[in-house]
């Protein structure tokens, strides 16, 4: 599996976004109308283009996970503290619902093996796999500074 072009930005726009919450201290915590950024910001941060950065915040907005005020002291936060928010969320906000598999999304279209398809019926088990791997991912600990490499013996 790999994640999308958008996908992949959205992270890296969250995870921008949920640094200027605050300190470090804060990240993870109810940072909630703390700091607020533009768009214009979080793309020069992130090296995004602008239209690119302002349609993320525009899908992560629908799906609640950001929150975007117009007009003189506005801009955009997190809707949610960054310890709320997983890496599930975050990609189901940019595409959809988790589907490893076209016959399980949502939109599936008629299959022409759906009458002998084995494997169907395990598919769910897997995508909920998947997903519950990206939900134990919070957007705070993306957000933290890198962590301490192990050394191997």
């Amino acid at each position: 599996m790999r994640l999308s072009s958008m996908a992949d930005y959205a992270i890296v726009l969250m995870s921008a976004a949920a640094r200027h919450c605050g300190s470090a201290s804060l990240v993870g915590s109810d940072c909630k109308g703390r700091t607020r950024i533009s768009a214009t910001q979080l793309a020069e941060e992130t090296q995004l283009p602008l239209p690119t950065a302002q349609k993320l915040v525009s899908l992560l907005s629908k799906g609640g996970l950001l929150s975007s005020t117009r007009g003189t002291g506005g801009g955009i936060r997190l809707a949610r503290p960054a310890s709320a928010i997983s890496l599930a969320d975050i990609v189901e906000a940019v595409e959809g619902p988790i589907a490893l598999t076209a016959c399980l999304s949502e939109n599936a279209q008629d299959c022409a093996i759906q009458a002998d398809c084995h494997i169907r019926p395990h598919s769910a088990a897997v995508n909920g796999a998947v997903r519950g791997a990206l939900k134990n991912i919070s957007l705070s600990s993306l957000s933290a500074p890198e962590p301490a490499q192990k050394v191997s013996a």
